[in-house]
């Protein structure tokens, strides 16, 4: 079992999966799942390099790809740090576990590495972008969006009422009374109710 376990191309597979995993974690934190797996896996390959022949350069390199992905989340319209990131994990993979003395030889199957380097690569890539573009899209009841809008009170409005704004049905109150059908603008939210003003029209 050992042999197995401590077989450089399964040791190859088991760090890609770990980085992916810890990746996904960073980008999807709280359930817990992708956190936990990625323990338990990365366990697994920190015996499996601690057991094998590694190169230094190699490990130095996959822990920089972890910074540029850190680096990427943050600067999210300069896409270099993700391509980096990338490149730096696909070479620090590979030449992980080492075949002989030299520093630049690899022990993993080129058929292999070539495969999971591309799958491995294009995965992260997609994925990657895909994440961050959707936490960056308000999601449809995020109030913040609604201030400085203007909507029609559907009911009497002070303490408490209702108004109409972007196509949809708001809790709303005002410091001062407004009539049913006034047009109103949204000044804040408080909560998951806003905060309005009539609009005083000019004649």
């Amino acid at each position: 079992m050992s042999t197995f376990l401590l077989n450089p191309n399964f040791a190859y597979v088991t760090l890609v999966v770990g980085f992916l995993l810890i990746i996904f974690a960073i980008l999807q934190p709280g359930t817990g799942v992708l956190e936990g797996s990625a323990i338990i896996v990365l366990l697994l390959s920190g015996w499996q390099i601690n057991n094998l022949s590694i190169n230094i350069w190699a490990l130095t390199i996959l822990i920089f790809s972890i910074i540029a992905f850190l680096f990427a989340i943050k600067q999210k319209r300069k896409p270099y740090f993700l391509v980096a990131s990338i490149l730096a994990f696909i070479i620090g993979s590979i030449f992980m576990f080492r075949e002989g003395t030299s520093a630049f030889s690899a022990a993993v199957n080129p058929i292999l590495a070539t495969f999971i380097s591309i799958v491995g690569g294009g995965f992260l890539w997609i994925m990657t972008v895909k994440l961050l573009a959707a936490r960056d899209r308000q999601p449809t009841h995020d109030l913040e969006r609604l201030i400085g809008k203007l909507g029609e009170a559907r009911t009497k409005i002070h303490q408490s009422g209702t108004i109409y704004a972007s196509g949809e049905s708001w809790t709303a109150q005002s410091d001062k009374p407004i009539k049913l059908g006034s047009k109103v603008k949204v000044l804040a939210r408080e909560g998951f109710v806003l905060k309005v003003e009539e609009i005083i029209e000019k004649t």
